[in-house]
């Protein structure tokens, strides 16, 4: 794997620019990935890792960025927690490792660049420096994933039974006996405009 500079380089571009969230997420991948035994994740093994991500924010890029998990390969999962945190998963091995961001590494930064008064640059160099036991919490966890869940081809397609819509891999709700779209079963994000 590159180093911490190089991943934190491509990462950056792909984020648009640099900020303490960067420099989380490329090392907790970093941590993760070794932690699971994967070596090459971009490469050799790319079909055995699987990621959940728990916060939609600048380290979840970064991990997206070092992995090579993302949405589209259903390598790379977003649970809507709210918390800085991820789980890295080897499906060959089922080892598995959450990673949270501390919250007092905030005020550890102090402690590593004390002469910066602006926190936010502070945050960001103290991180790259920061031993990960006062960056990260690491927690050996299981995690079952379900069929429809996992990478490749859909599992199941089906139409829903009120809008037409076709529902991919295992998304549907059974509502007296017939298969609906989540939107149709009240859980919709948009409104309808309707002329």
């Amino acid at each position: 794997m590159e180093s911490f500079e190089q991943l934190l380089e491509v990462s950056t571009r792909i984020h648009g620019h640099i900020c303490a969230g960067q420099v989380i997420g490329v090392r907790m991948a970093m941590a993760g990935l070794e932690r699971i035994g994967i070596d090459d994740p971009k490469g050799k093994d790319r079909k055995k890792l699987y990621v959940l991500v728990e916060i939609d924010r600048c380290a979840t890029d970064a991990i997206q960025s070092v992995t090579g998990c993302s949405l589209g390969k259903r390598s790379l999962r977003w649970m809507d927690f709210g918390i800085m945190a991820a789980t890295f998963v080897n499906l060959e091995t089922n080892k598995a490792v959450r990673i949270t961001a501390r919250e007092e590494s905030r005020q550890l930064s102090e402690r590593y660049c004390p002469e910066m008064d602006d926190k936010y640059k502070r945050q960001l160099e103290a991180y790259r420096i920061m031993p990960l036991d006062e960056l990260f919490t690491f927690q050996e966890v299981a995690v079952d994933l379900e069929a429809c869940d996992m990478p490749g081809r859909p599992t199941r397609r089906v139409q829903c039974s009120k809008c037409g819509d076709w529902v991919q891999d295992c998304r549907d709700i059974i509502r007296n006996g017939r298969p609906i779209c989540r939107a149709c079963d009240g859980k919709r994000y948009y409104k309808e405009l309707k002329d």
